[in-house]
């Protein structure tokens, strides 16, 4: 385990951390209940990941002791981690969700994998158009994500809610001024919107949260040795039988664990001796590595999740 310095222990939050949390969550919770009234079929979107699993904690806490009035959506590729999935089982059953499964059945019947498209087709055939497609299918008016401003540059120009045009096409041009915390949730004939409850939170925020509200998540954000191959200089996880191993690869255990979940082909892991959460929070203050920096779908060209998300992707 990285020793953390005397000096800088954070075993215990001080209270200006703590006072920080409670505005951040406040905020959130209005977020979520503005949403629930302000729409006639809002749809929480669950990726299993940290940020979605602490908007999921949120929007329980926002609606107690009642269940939440809307369901809960993942787009599921076929290709996330197994722990992903049993995760996400295991939160349906505990929580009583309203679970929707979205994939793009038409795609996956074609044998559409991260291996026989390059990473902007797959994320565009296996993401966005079985999001638009699941939007669509069940007719949500608001999808209610966990992105973060601090995430990536395109996300920077999001709006707590963000107006999305018909077909789901994002804008940048188009969203709506949010002075003095007023909001404009009116749609026209085939607009949606998206809202983002923790848009003003950092990855830090969502970590030190974590821990002091103890929101379960999955084990692979913790390091502990995993069956790893250095594809172009990044550690990809062999999660299944179904990762081709290019010529000369051979798996080795590594200690490593994940900033970011996705499909495991595409998830960079990082070496770390993070195995609990104030060690996994000391490197996090301590790391200048971008989080989204093992998100190979990230990759191509600097205007790729800006280009994703004017297709419709979150």
């Amino acid at each position: 385990m990285v020793p953390i310095p005397a000096e800088q222990t954070i075993a215990e939050p001080t209270v200006s951390e703590d006072a920080v949390l409670e505005v951040l969550e406040a905020e959130a919770i209005h977020v979520f209940r503005e949403t629930a009234a302000a729409f006639q079929n809002p749809v929480l979107l669950y990726s299993i990941g940290k940020d979605s699993s602490v908007l999921l904690h949120l929007a329980v806490k926002a609606f107690a002791p009642a269940p939440l009035p809307f369901p809960v959506m993942h787009i599921d590729t076929g290709w996330k981690f197994k722990e992903m999935i049993e995760f996400r089982t295991r939160m349906a059953e505990e929580l009583g969700l309203d679970l929707r499964i979205a994939q793009n059945k038409e795609a996956i019947a074609e044998g559409v994998t991260p291996f026989t498209h390059g990473t902007h087709e797959y994320t565009r055939l296996m993401k966005t158009v079985a999001l638009r497609e699941g939007l669509d299918r069940y007719g949500f008016d608001a999808a209610i994500g966990g992105a973060r401003r601090d995430e990536e540059r395109s996300r920077a120009k999001e709006r707590i809610f963000s107006l999305r045009e018909p077909g789901h096409r994002w804008d940048a041009r188009k969203q709506r001024p949010e002075f003095w915390r007023t909001t404009n949730t009116r749609l026209n004939e085939g607009q949606t919107m998206r809202s983002f409850p923790i848009s003003n939170w950092t990855e830090l925020d969502v970590w030190r949260y974590i821990r002091k509200e103890n929101v379960q998540i999955p084990d692979l954000y913790f390091a502990k040795p995993r069956p790893v191959v250095d594809r172009d200089g990044t550690w990809i996880m062999v999660d299944d039988d179904r990762l081709p191993l290019r010529e000369g690869e051979t798996p080795e255990m590594r200690t490593v664990r994940f900033r970011t979940l996705g499909c495991y082909p595409l998830s960079g892991a990082v070496e770390s001796e993070a195995a609990d959460l104030d060690t996994l929070i000391y490197e996090m203050g301590a790391s200048k590595m971008s989080e989204r920096s093992g998100r190979l779908i990230d990759g191509e060209g600097g205007s790729s999740m800006e280009a994703k998300k004017a297709e419709g992707y979150f």
